[in-house]
């Protein structure tokens, strides 16, 4: 799908395209850090070319790491749960070899298997992966892998060869090349995975993956942990990949796995960490302080079933599987969003809009629910309510820069044309005619001029 095909998208009922389009903008860009110079790589204590400072790293996990973390269906509301993943994370961020980093670590309440880590060490598992976990070991694997991207300092680096590459070719170009192609709208809206919202999170080279592997081992033992969970660990993820492989789909994408990968940590667990293989795993543990999560498995898998539907774009089956898990867990806010997108997605807003309600009420703090309202009273013709959502929603998530877009779109459809070229334009300020969006936008400026 390209630019959309013509300039009356507000003179007129939404179609389903149009609603589609428009739902695209639903996560913030990435903010393109200075260029700046040479540094200590904190692993080998060489000196490696870095054009993102620490400073930079920290303050893009500021900025971004929410949106990430909304887009994710917002933090695990369960005290236990949070406080021992924070505990487990911390006991092996404080043995590595940045142990002075902000880490911060959470559980979103995100379907899919995976976890992910900002450059300053801002972390999240999804409450997907931590269902399928079975000890505290795999645990401790799982976030020490993603305590190793950050030692590694792997996001700066890939930056770093980014920007080379664009002066390379002749151009400055950055923002534009780092920003997600918004190809395919339905695509980006009903993908299972919901990771890749910023180009930070994209996928990890192979190098970085056997670099963040041998990292995370490393400091899991440190930490005490036995060497055996990060085996258990790739083992799990490898055995899933041929049962359930759009499960973790986005793991996959995000961290490339291989038989290598498992090989090499079975081999390093008992050559060279050997001494440490008759740790407990803490198991017992792990279940105990789990089995609040653990209690909504049969719900996690059954959405699971129909976000892989929503992909193949098939919202009424997939509506139908989002049924019978709300009917498990009413008040479960993933489930509520998820339900809300496949009725939108069928043409069916005013029943979106009830279940989009019941998601603000469940979860009132979490934004994502508040931005598709705003989306969803587009799509009914309401501007003004939409705008009223729009606005709420900066309040809670100030920065995404699709949201002043959106508003745009608001005053547009309030017949208000100066604030509604305002809003455009300040959306072109911060993100250029790198998306569709801009694009847009750029488009009405030059009619209405």
């Amino acid at each position: 799908m390209h630019d959309h095909p013509d300039n009356r998208i507000l003179e007129r009922r939404m179609t389903r395209r149009d609603f589609l389009w428009l739902m695209s903008a639903a996560s913030a860009g990435v903010a393109v850090p200075a260029l700046h110079g040479c540094a200590t790589d904190p692993v080998t204590g060489e000196q490696r070319l870095m054009l993102m400072s620490e400073a930079q790293e920290i303050a893009i996990d500021r900025q971004q790491a929410p949106h990430q973390f909304s887009n994710d269906y917002g933090l695990l509301r369960d005290a236990t749960v949070t406080a021992y993943v924070k505990e487990v994370g911390m006991g092996v961020a404080r043995v590595s070899h940045r142990p002075d980093m902000p880490y911060d670590h959470h559980v979103v309440n995100a379907n899919y298997i995976n976890a992910y880590t900002f450059p300053a060490g801002s972390m999240a598992c999804t409450r997907g992966i931590m269902v399928e976990l079975e000890d505290e070991a795999e645990l401790a694997a799982l976030l020490g892998h993603e305590t190793g991207h950050v030692n590694a300092r792997h996001a700066a680096r890939r930056y770093t060869k980014g920007v080379l590459a664009s002066l390379a070719l002749g151009g400055l170009g950055i923002a534009a090349g780092q920003s997600e192609q918004l190809s395919g709208y339905s695509n980006l809206i009903y993908a299972v995975s919901a990771v890749g919202a910023t180009a930070l999170l994209a996928h990890y080279s192979r190098e970085n993956e056997r670099e963040a592997d041998a990292l995370g081992l490393e400091y899991m033992v440190k930490a005490g942990h036995n060497p055996e969970g990060m085996v258990g660990l790739m083992d799990r993820l490898r055995s899933m990949s041929d049962h359930e492989p759009n499960a973790i789909e986005a793991m996959f994408s995000t961290h490339p796995m291989s038989q290598e990968r498992y090989d090499t940590a079975r081999r390093e667990a008992r050559q060279r960490y050997g001494a440490a293989l008759d740790r407990a795993t803490r198991r017992e543990r792990y279940m105990d302080h789990t089995a609040s999560l653990r209690r909504l498995k049969p719900v996690i898998e059954t959405e699971r079933e129909g976000e892989a539907l929503m992909a193949k774009e098939r919202p009424a089956e997939a509506a139908k599987r989002f049924a019978e898990a709300l009917k498990r867990e009413p008040q479960d806010y993933p489930g509520l969003v998820l339900m809300a997108k496949a009725q939108s997605a069928q043409g069916r807003h005013r029943e979106a809009q009830r279940y989009l309600d019941a998601a603000r009420e469940a979860y009132p703090q979490e934004g994502q629910a508040i931005h598709l309202s705003g989306v969803n009273q587009l799509a009914l013709d309401r501007p003004e309510a939409a705008l009223a959502q729009f606005r709420r929603y900066e309040q809670l998530l100030p920065g995404n820069p699709n949201t002043v877009f959106l508003q745009g779109v608001a005053y547009e459809g309030m017949q208000d044309r100066r604030m509604a070229a305002a809003y455009y334009q300040r959306y072109l300020e911060q993100v250029g005619t790198a998306t569709p969006q801009g694009r847009f936008a750029l488009q009405r400026l030059q009619q209405w001029q």
